[in-house]
């Protein structure tokens, strides 16, 4: 019997893969001794969605963008047909001869999933199916087979590093909570992913949510917690429904609660929900605002380990950090330390947003270059334009230049380049991109996050941005790159938290980078990528224009004359820069200098 699997997502979703489902659901009601029909999570083809995989014994297929219409081809010709369809939506095929082919392999090939393992494979909210995949076997094993010592030993052997951003020593973090004795200690796993194009954390917890339990039960046993909290932004329902459902089955099979797995321990845990604050993704917010307080840093020490949830002993990973882990516990610490690199082993999860053609989710090595990472597995740059940057670290990272491309991707490198890891959220930016405007959008986000706490990131992060916003309208100062470097070094210096201290970075590493264009914007008044409107001149081509009259009836002053079928002109003297003109038009004769 065949199996359908739709890839159900959110980036699946909202493609349109609810509408596909439910005809897929139909036809296989109509042939219930054909086909059975399931769903899974995000294997990472979110620029192919929405996905369809048929498979049979060790035979699949994925058709990437099938709509409810196509959904009947599919199943006419493939599932009834037995004939494999070879059009533009075969994206992967794997036969029983492990060869694969399709328009994607490349992208699936070139990837070594251990955090994805089972994203895109098993039904989320099936806990039989993780069984089958080897699910909660790290589990047993750690706490019927294994002490807490030895559990922390391997961790440490392992090599795995925070995947939240800092990358320290799992292993060790876990060794200080252990050595803390307290009635009740915690575990937490920070799901509070907030950084703009980052969403890996996301598509595990509703690809694989039972990995995230597996995980911090093992860590439980490790340093001897028996209750746990994973804190999730209420901007992830579909993550945060299918926890609730991992929970309870969990539970169920005697995985959570008392005396679990027989092995008389006891561990449980819940969801709290956060209400989209960025500082809560610091772990001390993160821990204010489970208890009912405002999300605000605290001084630290005490350290966490010490004295962290309600002043006990608390051990605080991320999701990502938390999926490796029953992975190691059953396939040993020397498997894990051989992918990657010496001082940074496993591998890393990459979330690919922007201007790249493959916009998704990648798991490769630790050390695979940026330029393989845009260019291999993201497919290059939309459109053909040329690779101009990339912003690592989300708002508090910073921007690598295309000629950095061979940089490896590990917690040496990356900070070398005056960026840093973070989570792994990866915007690829092309030579339209303005990086004074890049700039200014990262230090616009982190300055609204502000808790406030700090004077030097609530008032400095504000004078940053307003010297930006200036610049991008053309009203720079020579002295203002100054002012932006005096002030990135004090707030840094000043702020309690991550956020503070990291919050200059997007305008330090562009200002190292691309102080040409800073520059450009304080003495000429131009804008060499011509995305500040303020500062571009709009045009009209004569020898595309068409005469369509579209421009004319969109600009908002009218600036724009011409007759029907004849040339176009912009008055310059009467454009207030809106680009209406420049969006409306059909044919790209609207150019801007």
């Amino acid at each position: 019997m065949k199996r359908i699997i739709v890839g159900m997502g959110t980036c699946g979703l909202s493609a349109g893969a609810q509408a596909t489902y439910n005809r897929l659901e139909e036809l296989a009601e109509a042939n219930p001794d054909v086909c059975m029909l399931s769903r899974t999570g995000c294997i990472g083809m979110c620029y192919r969605e929405p996905l369809v995989e048929i498979r049979e014994g060790d035979n699949r297929i994925i058709y990437g963008g099938v709509t409810s219409e196509s959904a009947d081809k599919i199943f006419s010709k493939h599932v009834l047909g037995n004939e494999i369809i070879d059009d533009d939506n075969l994206v992967y095929g794997c036969g029983s001869d492990g060869k694969t082919f399709g328009s994607e392999c490349e992208f699936l090939d070139q990837q070594e999933r251990i955090v994805l393992r089972n994203c895109g494979i098993i039904d989320p909210e099936s806990i039989k199916e993780y069984e089958d995949a080897g699910g909660y076997e790290g589990a047993r094993k750690a706490l019927n087979e294994m002490t807490s010592e030895e559990i922390i030993q391997t961790i440490k052997d392992s090599g795995l590093r925070g995947r939240g951003g800092a990358g320290f020593p799992t292993g060790l973090k876990w060794s200080f909570a252990a050595a803390n004795e307290g009635e009740q200690k915690y575990v937490i796993c920070n799901a509070d992913e907030g950084d703009p194009g980052a969403f890996m954390d996301r598509s595990v917890l509703e690809g694989d949510p039972h990995a995230i339990l597996e995980g911090m039960i093992v860590c439980a046993k490790a340093i001897e917690a028996t209750f746990g909290y994973i804190y999730c932004r209420a901007e992830y329902p579909l993550a945060i429904h299918r926890l609730e459902i991992a929970i309870l089955e969990a539970r169920e099979r005697g995985y959570l609660g008392t005396n679990i797995m027989d092995s008389g321990f006891d561990f449980d845990l819940k969801i709290k929900q956060g209400a989209g604050a960025f500082v809560c993704g610091e772990e001390t917010a993160l821990f204010a605002s489970i208890e009912g307080e405002r999300g605000m840093p605290r001084i630290r020490p005490p350290f966490p380990a010490e004295k962290g949830l309600w002043q006990k002993p608390t051990n605080n990973n991320n999701v990502e950090t938390f999926a490796n882990v029953p992975w190691i516990i059953c396939n040993g610490a020397e498997a894990y330390s051989a992918f990657g690199t010496e001082k940074s082993p496993g591998t890393k999860v990459f979330a690919l947003a922007g201007k790249v053609v493959h916009g998704g989710l990648a798991e490769v090595p630790m050390g695979t270059t940026i330029e393989d990472l845009v260019f291999k597995i993201g497919g290059g740059i939309k459109e053909g334009k040329e690779f101009k940057a990339v912003q690592m670290g989300g708002p508090s990272g910073g921007c690598i230049p295309a000629v950095m491309k061979n940089t490896p991707v590990d917690f040496e490198s990356i900070p070398a380049t005056g960026a840093i890891m973070g989570s792994g959220g990866m915007v690829v930016m092309d030579e339209d991109t303005c990086m004074v405007s890049i700039a200014r959008f990262f230090l616009d986000f982190t300055q609204k996050e502000s808790c406030g706490k700090c004077t030097f990131c609530r008032i400095g992060t504000l004078r940053m941005l307003e010297i930006l916003e200036r610049l991008t309208r053309g009203e720079g100062e020579p002295e203002d790159i100054e002012k932006l470097e005096k002030l990135s070094v004090q707030i840094k210096e000043a702020s309690l938290c991550g956020l503070g201290q990291t919050a200059p970075n997007p305008v330090q590493t562009t200002i190292r980078y691309y102080l040409d264009e800073y520059e450009a914007h304080i003495y000429d008044k131009k804008c060499p990528a011509g995305e500040c409107q303020a500062l571009v001149e709009f045009y009209i081509e004569p020898d595309k224009c068409v005469g369509c009259t579209l421009c004319a009836k969109n600009c908002p002053v009218d600036a724009i004359s011409g007759k029907v079928k004849e040339v176009h002109v912009i008055d310059d003297e009467i454009c207030v820069k809106c680009g209406k003109c420049l969006t409306s038009c059909n044919f790209g004769a609207v150019k801007t200098r």
